[in-house]
């Protein structure tokens, strides 16, 4: 399956402006392996005329608040809930890449070690015709996060059996820092409640990735 995600995905961009898959999907459900995957491949084989720069992965996290801003705003305990993204930047620099003008743009990402989003980490060159983008709010369909969708080319919904997603998400919680009981309770909580906002717009997608086993994430 993975070999006719990645053959859709290079069909995305069919010459000229540069075209943005996004994936999304509910914490947990393999996103970022997914991404990971099809970039990876995508380098490999470029299409005639491109080098293996010619596809970018810019993930939504970069655009989490900081933790002061969250502090200020009295949202840290939600952290990872839509208000606690700046949507307008995201989709800002969405408009951007589709606007195709600049040498270099540099996006921010998201370093998992301090859970804070790192400015200027991620650098998208002119060369760069496909954007595989993924994040858990591409099909909000609420304001601020409404645009989003209508500067994707496609967005994919990836699905996963939800004890393996709880499982998956508690031991991410645990390698990054928390303690047992307490990535249990943000998964089952915090992370629970966003899941549901997420699936909600599952019927939204163009494609859905259900059962795709591509192995844990490496980080």
């Amino acid at each position: 399956m993975i070999s006719e995600l990645v053959k859709r995905a290079a069909g995305l961009y069919t010459g000229g402006s540069r075209a943005v898959l996004g994936i999304t999907g509910p914490p947990g459900a393999g996103k970022t392996t997914l991404a990971g995957h099809l970039v990876a491949a995508l380098a490999a084989a470029p299409p005639p005329g491109h080098d293996a720069g010619w596809v970018a992965h810019v993930p939504m996290d970069g655009f989490h608040l900081a933790d002061a801003e969250l502090d200020r705003l009295g949202r840290r305990a939600r952290k990872g809930a839509p208000d606690t993204f700046d949507a307008y930047g995201y989709a800002a620099l969405l408009r951007r890449l589709h606007e195709d003008r600049d040498e270099m743009i540099y996006a921010p990402g998201f370093e998992r070690v301090l859970e804070q989003p790192i400015a200027g980490v991620i650098g998208v060159p002119r060369t760069a015709r496909l954007i595989v983008t993924e994040g858990n709010y591409l099909l909000l369909d609420s304001a601020p996060w409404r645009p989003v969708r209508e500067l994707l080319d496609e967005v994919w919904y990836t699905d996963l059996e939800q004890e393996e997603r709880l499982r998956r998400l508690i031991e991410r919680h645990v390698r990054f820092g928390k303690s047992r009981e307490a990535a249990v309770s943000w998964a089952t909580g915090t992370d629970e409640r966003n899941a549901s906002l997420v699936a909600a717009g599952r019927d939204r997608a163009d494609l859905v990735v259900s059962g795709l086993d591509l192995g844990e994430p490496a980080a």
